[in-house]
């Protein structure tokens, strides 16, 4: 059975994009202030505060794939056929995700923090691997994704601005002194992140169980013992690395984010001990990069329909080597210069808008790659997946940014530092994102899928659904099948060990003929 295709009306783009108000609005105010809130007024070392993110990790390692493996199955439930597989978790969130307030509360110990940041973590696993689905879920169309994608990206940067820009308010009114300003912009962001769950679940939709059942290659399924179901879900994680676009796309994504996730990490600290300004000023600044992110998604929109994603990515990139370099140079010559400062974030806002956003939008088309190499729909595992690696960037730069200050002697709540932590601010602020940039850019031009390439794959898994013969495949539909997929014709529709079950019936097969031999 084909997806059934529905309209999709502003309302219904617009409540799909709200849930990016967790997805980058708390992301964001999370890079930009937690580490600095943790190490000025919760007492804690950077290598404390880092720690906190290393060890949520440990959680992801085993959260991520399972949520995605329970997303992808839970149609089979009786919860799930009445709430759906995927939106269900963002109804159970809402009661759980007042947690977030509570990370913002200064005066307790280390394993307070430690204990609140990893129980947001499990909650925010739980919202964004079944959302992150919804946009292959609720269309096939190439430019009706990309339309959901440009419109959870908007979302996305106002959220983010405000994310910015709201502690420097709330700064300037309280003071620099006081911690209450965090916790407030905690709580009010935790309001918001309701408001969207509910948004978003009444906005979207996800394919029926009857379309889910008919996707499935067999009918019959055999009971999994628990030992069989782990098994399952890390061979389904660790087998879609061997889907070539999905290596570019995790290049780009690496690339590009985890660049962003270091600069964000220790901008707050440049612009108030490199250059001597306020956190409030830090905050203005933020609230400018990431408003311009904004007009950074509506470039990146334009230049994926009117070229590629992979060209819209490179030429986005590009501005961001700009913006370090920009940086670098008014640290150098200018560090006082408002006016300077100012216009390099707007740039960078213009740059991170893209490097953000098409990600996220070339992500929703590897299922489709997939699809024609496993014979499955598996959203829930590539969700998993992106969700892992995306807070996994966070924490490895966070804990980055931790380990170099702590051991280039940067002290907790003081006003001023040494020169060799001021040193390490600029290297990691500069050198580090520069040098991921590049990796970012390289592996877009490995990115094969357009929309011209995306037809070609969708008509060719319809053939094969309707029974085709895989012998009658022309010549073009061939080449730009195993471009996309890196997997020789003949060894794709199931004829390979990519995906639990085909590597379950690859092994069985491989076995009869060593048996036989």
């Amino acid at each position: 059975m084909v997806l059934q295709e529905r309209e999709i009306k502003f309302q219904n783009y617009f409540g799909y994009g709200l849930v990016d108000v967790i997805g980058s609005g708390g992301f964001t105010l999370t890079t930009a202030w937690l580490l600095y809130f943790y190490t000025t007024f919760c007492g804690l070392t950077p290598m404390q505060g880092a720690s906190i993110f290393a060890l949520a990790r440990i959680v992801d390692v085993v959260m991520s794939p399972t949520m995605g493996f329970i997303t992808d199955n839970f149609y089979k439930t009786r919860l799930g056929r009445r709430f759906g597989r995927r939106r269900f978790f963002l109804l159970l969130a809402v009661p759980m995700i007042g947690i977030y307030s509570l990370m913002w509360v200064s005066g307790f110990q280390y394993f307070y923090y430690v204990l609140t940041y990893i129980g947001f973590e499990i909650v925010y696993s739980m919202v964004m691997i079944p959302y992150d689905t919804l946009s292959a879920e609720m269309t096939s169309d190439f430019k009706k994704r990309a339309k959901l994608t440009s419109a959870r990206m908007y979302i996305a940067q106002i959220s983010a601005f405000l994310a910015a820009f709201l502690p420097g308010r709330i700064i300037n009114y309280l003071g620099t002194e006081s911690s209450n300003s965090f916790l407030y912009a905690g709580m009010i962001f935790t309001g918001a992140f309701i408001i969207a769950l509910l948004v978003v679940y009444f906005s979207t939709w996800e394919r029926s169980y009857k379309e889910v059942e008919a996707a499935k290659p067999d009918k019959e399924e055999e009971s999994l013992s628990f030992g069989e179901i782990l098994k399952k879900i890390y061979i389904d994680f660790i087998t879609t690395l061997k889907i070539k676009s999905f290596r570019a796309h995790l290049g780009m994504y690496l690339g590009g984010s985890v660049a962003q996730d270091v600069f964000n990490a220790v901008f707050t600290y440049f612009i108030i001990f490199v250059l001597a300004q306020t956190s409030v000023v830090a905050s203005n600044l933020l609230g400018v990069m990431n408003g311009f992110q904004i007009a950074g998604v509506a470039l990146a929109t334009y230049l994926t329909l009117r070229f590629s994603m992979s060209r819209a990515f490179s030429i986005q990139s590009f501005l961001a080597v700009g913006v370090f370099i920009g940086y670098f140079l008014a640290y150098k010559f200018l560090p006082g210069d408002f006016v300077i400062l100012y216009i390099i974030a707007a740039v960078s806002g213009i740059a991170r808008g893209g490097i953000y956003c098409i990600p996220w939008n070339s992500y929703t088309f590897i299922a489709d790659v997939d699809e024609i190499i496993s014979c499955q729909r598996r959203e829930g595992i590539f969700a998993g997946f992106m969700s892992f690696l995306r807070k996994t960037s966070q924490a490895v730069s966070i804990f980055l940014v931790g380990v170099i200050l702590q051991e280039f002697n940067f002290v907790s709540g003081s006003h001023m530092q040494n020169p060799d932590a001021i040193s390490a601010i600029v290297f990691i602020l500069i050198v580090i994102p520069l040098v991921l940039t590049g990796i970012g850019i390289y592996s877009a031009y490995k990115f094969k899928i357009t929309k011209e390439t995306h037809s070609v794959l969708k008509e060719e898994v319809l053939r094969l659904k309707n029974g085709g013969d895989k012998k009658d495949v022309d010549a073009h539909t061939k080449e730009v099948v195993e471009d996309l997929t890196g997997i020789a014709y003949e060894n794709l529709w199931g004829n390979n060990n990519v995906g639990y079950e085909n590597w379950k019936k690859y092994h069985k097969n491989l076995s009869s003929s060593t048996s036989e031999e």
